[in-house]
């Protein structure tokens, strides 16, 4: 989970999130996360059948924003769940046994919930001001140290989303994150692969510097 992408059309400057996603799997993408908050479900599950199809021959994970439905249809990865989403327990026994299942914190008591009800990783944020994802108040520009204090607090993979860029993605994986996730940083990139590879240098540093 070095480099995580989170797939958004509206954010990738008239391009497709398969054209997208095809040139961060070129620079060496780890995981790919269908989200299209305003496409519709048969919308994503098309996109979702590209995707699994592209992420397969890659040999990385292709993990579904929200729907667990979608998931199961594609036979993806697995799910990342928000707030508003199912409970990671119910969303799991809907999963193939194996399935992934993400939940986005922003505290270290979410975090701990998260883990107790059986979470395999964490999209701990948003960490930066972010213009991508909606988020609330509470949950906006939550900073490195609740990246480092959330880390520190559980055991299982953190991952920090929300206003990353390659200039920022080594402070937070030094605070502790296992990697960063992003949207308009690569889906907006004139040169998605160069920038998956600059985001993938940092948290390299990142980790060395610990």
């Amino acid at each position: 989970m070095d480099t995580y992408l989170v797939t958004q059309a509206d954010l990738s400057e008239g391009r497709s999130s398969e054209t997208i996603v095809r040139e961060a799997i070129d620079g060496g993408v780890d995981v790919v996360q269908l989200r299209e908050k305003h496409a519709t479900a048969r919308e994503r599950y098309r996109l979702a059948r590209t995707l699994r199809r592209l992420t397969t021959e890659a040999g990385i994970p292709l993990v579904v924003n929200d729907r667990v439905d979608i998931a199961v249809a594609v036979d993806a990865d697995g799910v990342h769940l928000g707030d508003d989403d199912l409970p990671v327990p119910v969303a799991r026994a809907q999963l193939p046994d194996g399935a992934v299942v993400g939940r986005s914190v922003s505290t270290v008591e979410g975090a701990r919930r998260a883990v107790d009800a059986g979470a395999d990783y964490l999209g701990v944020g948003a960490v930066f001001d972010t213009t991508s994802k909606d988020v609330s108040d509470a949950q906006s520009n939550v900073g490195v140290e609740a990246v480092a204090a959330i880390a520190d607090a559980v055991d299982i993979p953190v991952v920090a989303i929300g206003g990353i860029t390659a200039e920022n993605a080594g402070r937070v994986v030094e605070a502790g994150a296992d990697g960063v996730a992003v949207v308009s940083e690569i889906a907006g990139a004139s040169d998605p692969a160069a920038t998956t590879r600059r985001l993938a240098s940092a948290v390299e540093t990142g980790r060395r510097a610990r």
